[in-house]
């Protein structure tokens, strides 16, 4: 039988070898001191203003850009003459951001009140947010594309059928974008973790929730960022480059104008967010060491650049009407064409015919 004193001893041992490799420091008062760095991290979570303040910012984007890209629909799909491929691409990227404006006004009251339109929209509305941010990059790179063929590669594209490959190219980009946007299936309305407000989030099975996440996450990386910034990025160096040293390129240049500064506004409202989630998912994937305050500033930086991203919808209609000559012709024209423009004539003509009258009566 062992002895009782060595048994004890063997268990006093033991327990200070096990105190000794946890997180704690044992001082002489009998004081246990955990260790910070190895406690939870408290979640970011905004002010009752700040998320009000956000619905009113969804409220007038989705206001800006439904009217913005129906016109924009409008101008470039009633063309008389057919389509030259990059016009169809900006036309589908029209409709693109008419699909994400149509989801801000759920994601206004999700902010403000909660997730009150049950699991089905939840799914829904995710999948028409994903379909859209996937399907616009996709198609500002095939503008990239077309340009430089037609500009560095025009020899190619004379001889290639471009009308009938872009419309192919469109159904691809659709159906690519489908498929990228299926993972919204997996989202669920579930009760927040700090209110009792339902929110619709993925949702993922817990002993499969990491894997899921980081392949979902390296998924929207390369497939919605890297890669299409990859091509566009060169395809623009290049073509860019050829115009400089193209004699009477001037009218080109013109023209590639208006696409530069679209894919520049893409990259401004969306590179943020993607940082912010690429640096989230480094955390998930212990790729970076975690620790609370780096934490806490990518949940921060995520809650902002979403924002910005959202606010992609209504940008293009606003540069297309600032910078877009070509788009600006357009309109006048169908302006015309339903008599709104010669009414606006017609009242100012009157109107400064009857200044006239009125002051030479006076004089």
């Amino acid at each position: 039988m062992a002895d009782p004193n060595t048994s004890s001893s063997f268990f006093l041992d033991d327990f200070g070898f096990i105190y000794d490799q946890l997180n704690f420091t044992y001082n002489d008062s009998e004081v246990f001191i955990l260790d910070q760095e190895t406690q939870p991290c408290n979640s970011f979570s905004p002010s009752d203003a700040v998320m009000v303040g956000v619905g009113v910012f969804y409220i007038l984007v989705f206001l800006l850009a439904i009217p913005g890209n129906l016109v924009v629909g409008l101008v470039i799909g009633l063309s008389n003459k057919a389509l030259p491929p990059s016009d169809l691409y900006l036309l589908h990227l029209a409709v693109a951001d008419l699909l994400l404006a149509i989801t801000l006004p759920f994601w206004a009251v999700s902010v403000t009140w909660g997730w009150v339109f049950g699991d089905a929209m939840c799914k829904i509305i995710t999948i028409l947010q994903e379909l859209s941010f996937y399907t616009s990059i996709l198609f500002l790179t095939c503008i990239s594309m077309d340009r430089y063929m037609v500009i560095v590669r025009a020899m190619d594209a004379r001889r290639a059928n471009r009308q009938l490959v872009s419309w192919g190219v469109c159904g691809a980009v659709w159906a690519v974008g489908a498929c990228l946007s299926m993972p919204g299936l997996l989202s669920t309305s579930i009760s927040s973790v700090n209110s009792s407000r339902m929110s619709c989030t993925e949702h993922y099975e817990t002993n499969i929730a990491d894997e899921w996440r980081l392949a979902t996450r390296m998924l929207r990386h390369t497939l919605g960022f890297v890669v299409p910034l990859a091509i566009m990025l060169p395809c623009y160096g290049v073509t860019i480059r050829r115009l400089l040293h193209v004699r009477g390129g001037f009218q080109r240049q013109r023209a590639m104008r208006m696409i530069v500064v679209v894919v520049v506004a893409f990259l401004l409202c969306w590179a943020p967010y993607h940082v912010a989630v690429m640096a989230d998912t480094f955390f998930r994937a212990k790729i970076v060491p975690y620790r609370c305050p780096a934490r806490m500033a990518v949940d921060q930086a995520m809650f902002t650049t979403q924002s910005l991203g959202l606010l992609h919808s209504c940008v293009n209609p606003l540069l297309y009407a600032f910078v877009g000559e070509k788009f600006r012709r357009r309109l006048l024209q169908l302006m015309r064409k339903a008599g709104v423009l010669e009414r606006a004539s017609v009242s100012r003509a009157s109107r400064s015919s009857m200044s006239s009258e009125i002051t030479s009566t006076v004089m």
